[in-house]
């Protein structure tokens, strides 16, 4: 039998991590989750109304950042839950929200939701409460669970339940999250489960057996599963997926994003939104293989992830309409300057519909405005990110219950960004990536916010970034804004080289005269309130962490990893050059290597134990 500090170093495919004693009392003091020591030495997490058992001081299986993703999953399923239910005439009951007549969504096949007030019935609904089993509830699987630690809080914290299944394929995981479950006193609600997630899934596919839920949080990517995970929902039921795998999503390496997703990603000052919109183009096109498509209830990019909250449904018709959901992007190297090409045109023609391929491209091969060449990225979801009505449910929930959350405050501030969004307007521009662009200086937010308004246009935020704008406006327009601010605040031309995009920008005169006066609706509401919007840095190192090896033992910690990697490919004195042989010679497995035994590099074959590690089970490269 392990010990419980060996269970917890085998705890594979999970954002958390194990930071050390001095980390591990920052996060403390900044964190809103608490710690308790026990005699025997094990660390004991309160977060939410769950508490975990962790096995050692000195190894914290534990991210306190991702309280605000737990805390959101938990709203956003109880009022999943609240819609699923009173379609059956059951009221949930959640502990501290006070009495009030709330509105509902329609929860109908076709995906459009629609506000209506809850019907007045002659007969008393049944109740479904925090802790018991609803026969009638939602089914809910967490595919990699680790600790057990959500699907505990979803236990003890969402009302409406029939079942949570805290799946794992680390044998010693499933002993921990056994542990936990006993030591929450759920195991009414929750069981344990040692398998693939993958597999679980697929032996869920029948109509009947699929989960209503389905939580994926994976150290990386969630590539892997989202064919089973659109296969094993059910009916109109939702999926909570997270992406950490940002550098591939952002831009850092283009290739890997369309081998896991689907789709070019590209270096933009509108990424993180990209990010969102690449994971539902790639979730949207696996569902339609199986003829279902996704209805985004809610997608955020926060902290050094993203999240989605998407339902899925079936219907052939509604299948054909998703190639004009989707597009690519033309994206100026010089500029910014971006345009949408949609992949499909579907036409109305009474009650019928014509669908065609798209035509275009939108651009010439050089961008009109400084003359530069076109990136091409995607395809992308351009469709709404959100389901307003549904996020306007979260808000109210949580009005009703202020206190229910650590992070309601930041809840609050993020979905009150997300109501403001425009919701037909993908992508955005940065406004100092503008005026970079033309060399001056920046404009307020109110101030370009106000010039847009008094031109005509709509105009908003975006949660995804601080200073982003997101506008129905032209490039064109955007332009003579900024061309007018340059007038106002003139920069010394005569040094701007002929071949850089302000020089071709400038040199155009603006053809609208633009307007800086502030106008009282260039403040969104979200701001005069001054709402908790963005994260604020609680810890150093606060990120993403180091996986934990599946093997055993500890990963090295990111800040030692680069540390031992720092200047290793500088000219440095012969003395210091030794631990360099460790690291192959790229040159020498390339043929082009003319050092020989004087390369700082090793240019011995990988051992057999290295060449076993390149390799899978079958003899296949990994």
């Amino acid at each position: 039998m392990r010990s419980w500090a060996a269970i917890a170093r085998l705890l594979p495919l999970s954002h958390h991590t194990f930071p050390s004693s001095r980390t591990r009392l920052r996060a403390l003091g900044k964190a809103s989750c608490s710690y308790s020591m026990e005699s025997s030495g094990e660390t004991i997490i309160h977060e939410g109304k769950a508490s975990v058992i962790f096995p050692s001081a000195n190894q914290v299986f534990y991210n306190p950042v991702q309280e605000f993703n737990r805390d959101l999953t938990c709203a956003v399923i109880t009022e999943f839950a609240r819609l699923h239910l009173q379609q059956k005439g059951i009221n949930i009951v959640v502990p501290g929200e006070r009495e009030e007549q709330k509105l509902v969504v329609n929860l109908s096949e076709t995906g459009e939701d629609k506000m209506n007030s809850s019907p007045e019935n002659n007969f008393i609904p049944t109740t479904a409460g925090v802790g018991l089993p609803c026969p009638e509830g939602l089914r809910v699987l967490e595919g990699l669970a680790a600790s057990g630690l959500r699907s505990i809080r979803f236990a003890r914290e969402v009302p409406g339940l029939h079942s949570v299944v805290a799946n794992d394929f680390s044998a010693s995981a499933v002993e921990l999250i056994k542990r936990n479950i006993e030591h929450n006193d759920v195991g009414n609600l929750v069981t344990a489960s040692y398998s693939d997630a993958r597999m679980v899934m697929y032996n869920r596919t029948g109509a009947r057996d699929r989960f209503d839920v389905i939580d994926l949080d994976p150290y990386g990517s969630p590539s892997m599963f989202l064919d089973a995970a659109v296969q094993s929902v059910s009916e109109g039921g939702l999926l909570c997926i997270t992406c950490t795998d940002m550098a591939v999503l952002a831009g850092n390496s283009g290739e890997t994003c369309y081998s896991k997703y689907g789709a070019m990603s590209i270096k933009s000052k509108y990424c993180h939104e990209m990010a969102l919109r690449i994971l539902l183009h790639s979730l949207d096109l696996r569902a339609n293989c199986y003829q279902r498509y996704i209805v985004p209830l809610l997608c955020v990019s926060v902290d050094f992830y993203i999240r989605v909250f998407v339902r899925v449904f079936t219907g052939q018709a509604k299948v054909k309409m998703c190639a004009s959901k989707q597009a690519l992007v033309y994206n100026c190297v010089g500029c910014g300057t971006y345009h949408l090409q949609r992949m499909g045109k579907a036409t109305s023609h009474g009650n019928n519909m014509k669908y065609s391929p798209a035509t275009g491209p939108p651009v010439t091969s050089n961008c009109e405005f400084c003359h530069q060449r076109h990136q091409l990225g995607g395809p992308i979801w351009a469709e709404s990110l959100h389901d307003k009505d549904f996020v306007k449910c979260i808000l109210s929930a949580l009005e009703l219950n202020p206190k229910r959350f650590n992070t309601s405050e930041r809840i609050q501030g993020v979905l009150s960004m997300a109501t403001e969004e425009l919701s037909d307007v993908p992508l955005y521009y940065t406004l100092d990536n503008l005026s970079s662009i033309i060399r001056c200086n920046t404009p307020s937010l109110l101030q370009f916010r106000s010039a847009l308004l008094h031109a005509g246009h709509r105009v908003s935020l975006s949660h995804a970034c601080k200073n982003a704008l997101k506008t129905d406006a032209p490039p064109s327009v955007i332009w003579d804004i900024m061309r007018c601010w340059e007038k106002q605040n003139p920069i010394k031309r005569e040094r701007l080289s002929e071949t850089c995009p302000a020089f071709h920008i400038l040199s155009k005169e603006p053809s609208i005269e633009a307007n800086f006066d502030i106008r009282e609706d260039a403040n969104p509401k979200s701001r005069k309130q001054g709402l908790k919007r963005f994260q604020e840095n609680p810890e150093a190192n606060w990120g993403p962490k180091a996986r934990a090896k599946a093997g055993g033992g500890i990963s090295t910690a990111l800040s030692d990893k680069r540390k031992q990697h720092q200047n290793k490919r500088k000219n440095i004195s012969s003395a210091d050059e030794s631990h360099l042989k460790s690291f192959p010679c790229k040159k020498f497995k390339e043929g082009s290597c003319e050092l020989g035994d004087n390369c700082r590099y090793s240019h011995n074959p990988p051992d057999e134990t290295q060449e076993e590690s390149l390799t899978t089970k079958d003899g296949a490269p990994s």
